[in-house]
């Protein structure tokens, strides 16, 4: 059986103030000559997800301004409670997700450049209906990005609070996740303090 390819929307995390970094937004941080929010959203582009919602918060018009997201199709969604933690920009995401007729969210942070095309591109090939619970897996340890069918959205939404995401909700499902094994094409690191930045290089 084949999908159209709108049945998965990319959806980036992209909201956070960067504390850690001295109140930086992570999303505007530069890689590669651009804003590494930019550089996010065309990882899940190129991984095959033709619709991409992009969660800002923090700095949110500097990142519009300084970032092609709009212009390279993205659906920007704004978080006014960002500063409650990454739960509430991913309800907001899915939020902005209903309605659309997507049928599985591909959801990433834009703090991990070292997750790049090809292990997003496999994560997505685990789709198989609005059923489907797939996560990243390093070395067998669970990651991102994670794959929710729209069938679980609720359910996350209902569950994500502070900055605990969807951890507690993938944490009761052990079972249903389908692993994707990525640590040969990608490094799961974060983007959280000063010393991180010469991971931007």
């Amino acid at each position: 059986m084949t999908y159209t390819e709108d049945e998965v929307v990319g959806l980036l995390l992209a909201a956070g103030g960067g504390r850690r970094l001295g109140g930086r937004p992570k999303a505007l941080l530069t890689y590669r000559d651009r804003p590494l929010v930019e550089h996010a959203a065309g990882v899940l582009r190129a991984a095959g997800c033709t619709r991409v919602h992009v969660v800002l918060g923090a700095a949110a018009d500097a990142v519009r301004e300084a970032a092609r997201l709009e212009e390279e199709g993205c659906v920007v969604v704004e978080n006014p409670e960002w500063e409650e933690g990454m739960g509430t920009s991913l309800r907001s995401g899915l939020d902005s997700l209903t309605g659309t007729g997507a049928q599985a969210a591909l959801v990433s942070l834009v703090d991990q450049p070292g997750i790049g095309v090809e292990a997003a591109a496999r994560v997505r090939a685990a789709f198989r209906g609005e059923e489907t619970l797939a996560s990243a897996a390093y070395d067998g340890v669970r990651g991102h990005p994670v794959l929710f069918g729209a069938a679980h959205w609720a359910g996350v939404a209902a569950s994500a609070t502070g900055d605990q995401g969807a951890r507690a909700y993938l944490r009761a499902r052990e079972a249903a996740i389908t692993l994707v094994e990525c640590g040969d094409v990608a490094r799961p690191y974060d983007i959280d303090t000063p010393a991180d930045l010469a991971r931007l290089e």
